[in-house]
C-alpha cells in the first residue's frame, strides 16, 4: 500500500515473464485427443493478453479493459482446463503456484489496484473528481470482496500469505472508508447541511476503525497503514462531532454544542498521538481541524457562560450520531459476469480454446459408453444367451434332437450334423481354440506384469516414507502416509487384483469345458467318414401312426426352438447396431456449453452429466421389456417341448433299436453347441484383457508419477528440515515483534518496570507479591589478599556502602539493570574500580 496526499492506493503485484502457451500446449498434447496446433492462434493470443494485462502498470482507464478481458478469459479457461495446470502466477514476492485460480486471483488484485490508482490520480479538488474517485474506490472494494468470497475459496490450495481473510477484509474496509471520505468531501464542497455531513463523517470513522481492527489481526498489513487508519478513525470522529456542534449552534442547543466541541477536541488529540507515523498532509489536516475546534470551543464556552447559561451535558448523555453510508462494494459487471466481456465483438473478446473439448467430456463419454455396454450386455444380451443356454440344456437332458434324428434317419448322417461339422472345419476347430487360449494367456501375463510393476512402485515408495519417518520422527515428518496420499491408487490395487483373479477363474472354467468335449469336437472337425464311423447305424424302425404323430409334434417344437434362436440372434445384432449408432458426443457438448455459460467458475466434472445419461439410457427400456417377453415365451415353449417329448417317448416305449445312435448323435450335437460357447467365452476373455490393459497402464503410470512426486517432496522436506533450526530464531523474533505491535495497536499501555527492593526478610504480603521481582543476590566477600573476578581490578581501597543505608539510597548501584538482577552492580563503577568503558585516566 502506498500513499498519495491523504489517501492510500494499492500497488501492482509483479510477475516474471511466463509463457502460458507452453504449459497449455503441453497439457493439451498429453490429456486431450486434439492436436495443440489446432489452437495455435489461441495460444499466441493468451500470451499476448497476459503480457499486456500484467504490464498495465500505469493509472489509465485503457488498462481496465486489458485486465478484465484477460480475467474473463481465465474464467472461461477454467472450464476447459483443470485449475492445477502447471503455470506460475503473478506474485509480489517470490511465491508462485501452478494454479489457474492463483493467476486469476493475482489479476483481480491488480484490477483492484488499478481502480485505486485511478482514484488517486484524479483531481479531487472538484466535485466531479471526488464523485469519480468514490466510484473507483467502490469498484476496487467490490473486486476485493469478489476475490475474498469467490476466488480464494475456490483456490483449492493454501492462499498466499498476503491474501488471507483478515488482510483482504482490512483492505476492503479501507477502500470503502476512502470512498466514503470522497463522498464526505463532496458534501462539504457542495455546502450540504451540517447534520448530513456529520452522519457521513461518522460512517467514515466506523469504516476506518474496522479497517484498523482487521489490520491488527493480519500478519501482512504494515504498521504505517494501521497508524494511518487509526489517525483517520479519530480524525473523522472529531469531524463528525464538530459538524454536529455546528448543527447544534443553528438549532440553539448551546450546551450540547460545547459538549460536542469538547469531545471533538479529545478525538483530535487522540489522532495527533499518531503524528510520528502519519504523513504531513494528514497531520496538516488534523492541525487545521484542531485549530478550528479550539477556536469555536473558546467562543462557545464564553457565549454559554455569559449569555445562554445552558447546562453542558456529559458525553454519556449525548445522543449517538446517526450514520449515512454512501459507499458500497460494487463488483464490476465484467468481473461478476465475465462472459459478458467475451461477446465476440472485439479482437480479444472471442472465447479462447472454444473448440477444445474439456477432458471431463471425454471421461463422460467413456462413462456413458461403459454404462451403455454394461446395460445392454448384462440386462439384454447376456439374459437372452442365458435363456437360450437353459433351453439347450433342456433339449440335452431330453436327448433331443438326437432321438428324433436317429428315428428319422437310421442310416448315414443327418443334414444338420453335416452342417455343424462343416462349420467347425472352416473355423479350424481345436487349433483355433488352442491358439486363442495362447493369445489370451500372453495378454494375461502382460497385464499381470504391468500390474505388478505398479504395486512394486507403491510398496517401495511406502518403505522409503517409513524409513524417512523413522529417521526424522513423526513430529517433523508430518506428510500423509502413502495409503492416504494415494488412496485412489491403493483402492485400484485391490480392484485390479480382483479383476485378475476373477478372470483366472473364468479361464480355468473354459479349459475344463474344452477338456470335457475335446474328443467329440475332434470327431466333428474330421472327415465325413470319421463321422459315419463314430455314429452307428440302426435298423429301420417300424413307425406306427401314433409314433409319426408324436414325432411330427416334437419336430414342430424343435423347429420353434430354431426359429426362436434365429430371432434372438437377429435382435442381438440389431441391438449391437443400435448401441454402435448411439453417439452421445453431440448431446454432451451441448450440455457442456450450457454448463460453461451458467457456471463459469465451476470445473466441469463427469457427474454433471448424470441426468443426461439417465435420459439417454431410457431408450433401452424397450429392449429390457423384450427380454421379459422372451422369458415368458420360452417358458411356454419349454412346457410344450416337455409334453411333446413325453408323448414321443411313450409312443416309442420298448423300442431300443436306435439307442446307441441316439446317444452318439446327441454327443456330437452337444459338442457343437459347447464349441460355440467356448468360442464366445474366448472372445469375451480376449476383450476383457484388451480392455484391462489401458486400465493397468494408467494405474502403473499413476504409481510412477506418484512415486516421483513423493520422492521430490521428500527431498524438499529434508532440505526444509535441515534449514529449520537456522530459521527458528528468526521466526521467533518476528513473532515477538508482531505481538508487540498488536499490543500497541489495541491501545495497551506498557507497564513501568517494577522497582527492585532488597530486603533481608523473604516474606511479603499478598499485595506485594502481585508483581514478583527477582531478589538481587549479594556477591560473596572474598578472602583477604585473594582476588575476586566478579569485582574487577581495583586500584586503591574500595568504597563500601554505608551501614544502614536503605535500598532506595542504594538504588543508583543497580539502576537500569532490571534485566540482569543477579549482577546488580555489573554496570556501575565503584570508587577505585577500573571501568574499561572509561579508558585509562591519569591525574
Amino acid at each position: 500500500m502506498a500513499s498519495v496526499r491523504n489517501i492510500l492506493f494499492l500497488p501492482f503485484r509483479r510477475t516474471n515473464a511466463v509463457s502460458m502457451s507452453t504449459a497449455i500446449k503441453q497439457y493439451i498434447s498429453t490429456k486431450y485427443d486434439q492436436h495443440p496446433d489446432m489452437f495455435k492462434k489461441d495460444l499466441e493470443t493468451i500470451d499476448y493478453m497476459r503480457t499486456h494485462a500484467v504490464n498495465s502498470i500505469e493509472a489509465h482507464v485503457s488498462g481496465l479493459s486489458k485486465v478484465t478481458l484477460y480475467a474473463a478469459q481465465l474464467v472461461w479457461m477454467g472450464g476447459k482446463f483443470p485449475i492445477d495446470v502447471r503455470m506460475p502466477g503473478l506474485t509480489r514476492t517470490t511465491e508462485s503456484q501452478n494454479n489457474l485460480r492463483f493467476e486469476l486471483a493475482n489479476i483481480l488484485f491488480n484490477l483492484a489496484a488499478l481502480y485505486t490508482q485511478l482514484a488517486v490520480s484524479l483531481n479531487r479538488s472538484t466535485s466531479d473528481g471526488l464523485k469519480s474517485a468514490c466510484n473507483y474506490f467502490c469498484h476496487a472494494a467490490g473486486v476485493i470482496a469478489h476475490l475474498k468470497d469467490t476466488i480464494i475459496p475456490d483456490l483449492r490450495t493454501t492462499p498466499p500469505e498476503d491474501m488471507d481473510t483478515m488482510t483482504l477484509e482490512s483492505i476492503q474496509q479501507l477502500l470503502l472508508a476512502q470512498a466514503q471520505e470522497c463522498f464526505w468531501s463532496k458534501a462539504v464542497k457542495d455546502g450540504l447541511k451540517d447534520s448530513l455531513i456529520a452522519k457521513l463523517a461518522a460512517k467514515v470513522c466506523d469504516l476506518y476503525d474496522q479497517a484498523a481492527e482487521y489490520g491488527t489481526k493480519s500478519d501482512i498489513i504494515s504498521t504505517d497503514w494501521i497508524h494511518h487508519m487509526t489517525a483517520k478513525h479519530h480524525h473523522f470522529a472529531a469531524a463528525a462531532q464538530y459538524r454536529a456542534s455546528l448543527d447544534c449552534l443553528d438549532k440553539r442547543r448551546y450546551g450540547e454544542e460545547v459538549a460536542r466541541l469538547r469531545d471533538s477536541l479529545v478525538c483530535v488529540n487522540e489522532a495527533l498521538k499518531e503524528s510520528r507515523w502519519i504523513n504531513k498532509i494528514v497531520l496538516g489536516d488534523l492541525n487545521g481541524l484542531k485549530a478550528r475546534v479550539v477556536e469555536d470551543l473558546k467562543r462557545a464556552e464564553k457565549d454559554n457562560d455569559i449569555i445562554y447559561l445552558n447546562l453542558v451535558p456529559p458525553k454519556t448523555e449525548l445522543k449517538t450520531l446517526d450514520r449515512a453510508g454512501m459507499a458500497t462494494a460494487r463488483v464490476p459487471q465484467e468481473v461478476l459476469d465475465p462472459f459478458s466481456a467475451l461477446d465476440g465483438k472485439g479482437t480479444y473478446s472471442q472465447p479462447l480454446f472454444a473448440r477444445l473439448v474439456p477432458y471431463a467430456v471425454h471421461v463422460a463419454v467413456s462413462i456413458y459408453d461403459e454404462r451403455k455396454e454394461r446395460l445392454v450386455n448384462t440386462q439384454v444380451i447376456d439374459e437372452l444367451e442365458a435363456m437360450t443356454n437353459r433351453l439347450r440344456d433342456l433339449l440335452q437332458s431330453l436327448n433331443l434332437p438326437g432321438s428324433l434324428q436317429a428315428l428319422e434317419k437310421p442310416l448315414g448322417l443327418p443334414p444338420s450334423l453335416r452342417t455343424h461339422a462343416e462349420e467347425i472345419r472352416q473355423q479350424d476347430g481345436l487349433h483355433k481354440l488352442r491358439r486363442s487360449m495362447r493369445e489370451i494367456e500372453n495378454l494375461k501375463k502382460n497385464d499381470a506384469a504391468m500390474y505388478k510393476e505398479g504395486v512394486d512402485l507403491l510398496r517401495n515408495e511406502a518403505a522409503e516414507d517409513e524409513r524417512a519417518k523413522a529417521r526424522h520422527g513423526t513430529e517433523r515428518w508430518t506428510r500423509q502416509p502413502s495409503e492416504q496420499a494415494a488412496d485412489k491408487l491403493y483402492a485400484q490395487v485391490n480392484e485390479i487384483d480382483g479383476y485378475l483373479k476373477s478372470a483366472a477363474s473364468s479361464d480355468d472354467l473354459v479349459k475344463t469345458k474344452l477338456k470335457e468335449c475335446e474328443s467329440a469336437i475332434q470327431v466333428l472337425e474330421g472327415t465325413d467318414r470319421d463321422l459315419e464311423a463314430y455314429v452307428p447305424s440302426s435298423r429301420k424302425a417300424n413307425l406306427t401312426p401314433e409314433i409319426e404323430r408324436a414325432a411330427d409334434i416334437l419336430r414342430s417344437r424343435l423347429s420353434e426352438v430354431n426359429k426362436l434362436e434365429h430371432r434372438r440372434r437377429s435382435k442381438v445384432q440389431e441391438l449391437r447396431n443400435k448401441v454402435k449408432k448411439d453417439d452421445i458426443n453431440g448431446a454432451i457438448l451441448t450440455e457442456t456449453a450450457r454448463f460453461e455459460r451458467e457456471y463459469p467458475m465451476q470445473k466441469i466434472e463427469p457427474a454433471n452429466f448424470e441426468n443426461l445419461f439417465e435420459e439417454r439410457l431410457e431408450q433401452y427400456n424397450e429392449d429390457r421389456e423384450m427380454v421379459t417377453q422372451e422369458a415368458e415365451n420360452q417358458s411356454h415353449l419349454k412346457a410344450s417341448i416337455q409334453r411333446a417329448n413325453a408323448d414321443f417317448t411313450k409312443a416309442r416305449s420298448g423300442d431300443s433299436s436306435t439307442k446307441e445312435r441316439e446317444q452318439a448323435l446327441q454327443r456330437l450335437e452337444n459338442a457343437y453347441f459347447k464349441y460355440k460357447e467356448i468360442v464366445s467365452n474366448l472372445n469375451t476373455g480376449r476383450k476383457f484383457y484388451n480392455d484391462l490393459a489401458p486400465i493397468v497402464t494408467r494405474f502403473t503410470d499413476g504409481c510412477r508419477n506418484f512415486a516421483y512426486q513423493r520422492r521430490v517432496e521428500a527431498g524438499q522436506m529434508e532440505t526444509d528440515l535441515s534449514t529449520a533450526l537456522s530459521n527458528l530464531n528468526l521466526n521467533i523474533q518476528d513473532q515477538k515483534e508482531r505481538h508487540a505491535l498488536r499490543s500497541h495497536y489495541t491501545m495497551q499501555q506498557p507497564q513501568p518496570p517494577p522497582v527492585l527492593q532488597q530486603s533481608t526478610q523473604p516474606t511479603s504480603t499478598p499485595e506485594q507479591t502481585t508483581i514478583a521481582a527477582p531478589t538481587p543476590t549479594r556477591a560473596p566477600q572474598p578472602e583477604a589478599g585473594v582476588w575476586n573476578p566478579t569485582q574487577g581490578i581495583k586500584f586503591g581501597a574500595g568504597a563500601a556502602a554505608a551501614p544502614g543505608s536503605t535500598p532506595l539510597q542504594q538504588g543508583q548501584q543497580y539502576q537500569g539493570n532490571v534485566h540482569n538482577p543477579t549482577y546488580p552492580n555489573a554496570n556501575v563503577r565503584a570508587p577505585g574500580q577500573w571501568d574499561v568503558s572509561h579508558g585509562v585516566r591519569f591525574g
